[in-house]
């Protein structure tokens, strides 16, 4: 692969109006022209001004993200867009609710497993653990994968939310 033909994860954080239609539009932007999103994540940010804030982790070659990058640019309603990827060290997490169905020793693991991933459990029954773990995309991955043979009946993943190091601001 050349430099150019290389694909590169990127998250992009979008500032937009917070009103009716927005995310089809984002989405319809990626979808129209085969550009797949691997996380997305969106929530109102500023009640004052009424935005909102999408997050949104894709793939492609250097190219492709600066198309990607200019045409979200040139829809009505983005206020700012940050490649938190390119525009200097960043802060991202994940969080996933595991649900682990378990007796015995496979409980007694399970809860191991979670002290060492710092995994906090939200709800517990006679047999069964919810378990809420917050971190990198890796972390929140190998945690599920461990959960796997003890049990796991169940996953709920946010996407990624990131936000720049420092002073600066999206």
């Amino acid at each position: 692969m050349t430099k150019d033909t290389e694909i590169f994860r990127h998250t992009i954080a979008v500032l937009v109006d917070n009103e009716f239609g927005v995310l089809a539009r984002v989405v319809g932007l990626f979808s129209g022209r085969g550009y797949n999103i691997e996380s997305l994540t969106v929530a109102k940010v500023d009640d004052d001004e009424n935005l909102s804030r999408i997050t949104i982790v894709t793939s492609g070659t250097k190219m492709v993200i600066e198309q990607i990058k200019a045409q979200l640019g040139r829809l009505v309603p983005v206020h700012e867009i940050a490649d938190l990827t390119m525009d200097g060290p960043s802060v991202e997490r994940e969080m996933a609710l595991v649900k682990v169905v378990c007796k015995g020793e496979k409980r007694v693991e399970a809860l191991r497993m979670a002290d060492i991933f710092r995994a906090r459990a939200v709800d517990t029954t006679e047999d069964s653990f919810v378990f809420e773990v917050t971190g990198v995309r890796d972390k929140v991955k190998a945690f599920i994968g461990l959960m796997e043979p003890l049990g796991k009946a169940e996953v709920c993943r946010t996407g990624v939310v990131a936000v720049r190091r420092g002073i600066e601001t999206i």
